[in-house]
């Protein structure tokens, strides 16, 4: 559904200047409606920057796989696994992995599956629309995305998820080592099966992409506040704006798009998310010699390598250890280590490090719409792994519902109200 052009213009003010929050605020002046956007790091301050760049629209299966309670505590403890925690963090983590891995069965994968499918199905067209006109155009690349195995066995170990996105209309070629040397003579001798996703795409620089939708959002008049919100703030139970460290900003409608920040301000308002960040790692090879055609998932160790302008990003690793900033060196070791015992060859000038935070919910699905008690506050956050794919449907869809253009869609699966109506905010 296209936004129509509203005739009663609103003032919204979206606290958070990542993906979904800077596609919000496109969507929404589209329609005729005056933004400000407050973020205290700016555009792409965040996991906006540092992801894959892949837009995964097959990226449907969720984490919680059944049998993953069974292999996780071996997955802890083994050096090359790409899960890490930091111990000293568990007992603050125990509360939320029983409500995540209470989803480790088949009944709730297939019912997030159907929800990601949704929101996923069609990203690349979203990213194609949300930057059409603007200079962030030259970003999107259309394509394929590769998944490298190290044999077919390996792949038919990977049966469950391939099954779940075939059930879902998600078409894939599986591809033997000289069908992956044909595709690209750089993937020749790295992996003895392969998976070819068609209908993809990729954003060829994430971090100038958001910024160059950002800086759209300005020349159409669009406000951007460098500054922390503190606070929403309500007078009979509606948002009349925000608090920041500095001042007051007046708003008739409030978006929170603020990833992992975005949980302590939805608390305030009575919706309380089980949430946790997922620290993610990706480290990038300056000027690399080998310049890949099209991001692969390596099956083996769960990164993505993505061919980026000037530097080959390789992205993945999970580590739970909540919002600290200092890095582990050990996801960052991994990733070099296992890209290096890939590609050997591999020559390059420097490796840039990066670690950020992914929200992810205890139940694998972002919080779309409005909150139950402020009818003017909308949600947005939550997206785990899939923030980039995802964000410019998010913002779309909470453009449309700002504008009083309800989606053809059912976002049932993506209640603001699901976790609070359920028993001590359960799973």
């Amino acid at each position: 559904m296209e936004i129509t052009t509203s005739s009663d213009k609103k003032r919204v003010v979206i606290v958070g200047a990542g993906i979904v929050g800077v596609s919000a605020a496109i969507w929404l002046q589209r329609a005729g409606h005056d933004v400000v956007i407050v973020d205290p790091k700016g555009p792409a301050g965040g996991t906006s920057y540092g992801n894959a760049g892949i837009l995964a629209s097959i990226a449907v299966v969720p984490v919680t796989v059944p049998g993953l309670l069974g292999k996780a505590p071996s997955m802890l403890f083994d050096r090359k696994s790409p899960l890490f925690l930091r111990w000293s963090y568990l007992p603050k983590l125990i509360p939320f992995l029983a409500k995540y891995l209470a989803h480790a069965n088949d009944s709730d994968v297939n019912r997030i599956a159907d929800a990601l499918t949704l929101l996923l199905h069609d990203s690349a067209d979203q990213h194609v629309a949300l930057a059409k006109g603007t200079e962030a155009e030259k970003f999107v690349a259309q394509g394929n995305y590769l998944f490298g195995y190290a044999d077919k066995a390996a792949f038919e170990k990977d049966a469950y998820g391939w099954n779940i996105r075939r059930k879902r209309g998600y078409k894939f070629e599986e591809m033997t080592p000289s069908n992956l040397a044909d595709y690209d003579a750089a993937f020749e001798g790295l992996f003895g099966y392969g998976v070819k996703c068609p209908d993809h795409g990729q954003i060829t620089d994430p971090g100038e992409y958001v910024k160059a939708l950002a800086t759209h959002v300005q020349e159409q008049g669009g406000t951007f506040i460098a500054d922390e919100v503190k606070d929403v703030l309500v007078e009979s139970g509606l948002a009349k704006g925000v608090v920041t460290s500095a001042q007051n900003i007046e708003a008739d409608e409030v978006v929170l798009a603020t990833g992992m920040w975005s949980g302590a301000l939805a608390e305030k308002l009575g919706v309380k998310v089980p949430m946790e960040a997922e620290r993610g790692y990706h480290i990038e090879f300056v000027n690399p010699s080998i310049k890949l055609k099209s991001p692969i998932m390596v099956a083996s160790g769960k990164f993505v390598m993505t061919p980026m302008e000037g530097r080959l990003r390789c992205a993945g690793i999970v580590e739970f250890g909540g919002m600290s900033d200092t890095r582990s060196k050990a996801p960052l070791e991994l990733l070099k280590e296992q890209t290096l015992q890939l590609m050997p060859e591999l020559q390059y000038d420097r490796i840039d490090e990066w670690m950020g935070f992914r929200p992810s919910t205890s139940d694998s699905l972002p919080l779309i719409g409005a909150t139950q008690k402020h009818k003017n506050v909308w949600l947005g956050f939550g997206h785990q792994h899939i923030g980039l794919t995802a964000g410019p449907k998010t913002g779309r869809w909470i453009a449309q519902m700002i504008n009083g253009d309800k989606p053809n869609v059912n976002l049932e699966p993506f209640s603001t109200l699901r976790f609070s109506n359920r028993t001590n905010n359960g799973p």
